[in-house]
C-alpha cells in the first residue's frame, strides 16, 4: 500500500495540525515538537480511540520508519493519515521548533 507523505515544512503549515509522535517517551524527553499527541507505536492499537477520525493525522517519528508504519496501520482503520518524511530528524533540519530537553 503507497502511503501519503509529506516533508516537515508542509506538516507545519497546515492548517488545523495534528501531530502524532509514535516515538518512545525517552525519545519524547529528548527532543520534541510542542503540541504534538505522543503515542507510542507499540501502544496505537491499543489507543487508537485517541486519535481522530474528523481531521487529517500527521504521523512522526525519528526519522520516518516507524511513522510509515503506523500511517499504514492508521490508514487500514480508516483514519486520514499521512506520513512525516524524515521524522523529527528532517523537521529540525528544516529550521521548524523543536524542544530539546526536559519533561515530556
Amino acid at each position: 500500500m503507497q502511503i501519503m507523505s509529506v516533508t516537515p515544512a508542509e506538516a507545519h503549515a497546515a492548517s488545523d495540525l495534528y501531530l502524532l509522535d509514535v516515538r518512545e517517551p525517552d525519545e519524547v524527553a529528548q527532543a520534541r515538537v510542542e503540541g504534538a499527541h505522543h503515542i507510542p507505536l507499540g501502544s496505537l492499537a491499543d489507543r487508537l480511540d485517541e486519535v481522530p477520525l474528523d481531521r487529517t493525522v500527521h504521523v512522526m517519528c525519528h526519522a520516518g520508519g516507524r511513522s510509515a508504519r503506523a500511517t499504514q496501520f492508521l490508514e487500514a482503520q480508516g483514519v486520514d493519515a499521512v506520513n512525516v518524511d524524515g521524522g523529527i530528524t528532517e523537521w529540525y533540519r528544516s529550521g521548524l521548533p523543536v524542544t530539546l530537553g526536559g519533561a515530556a
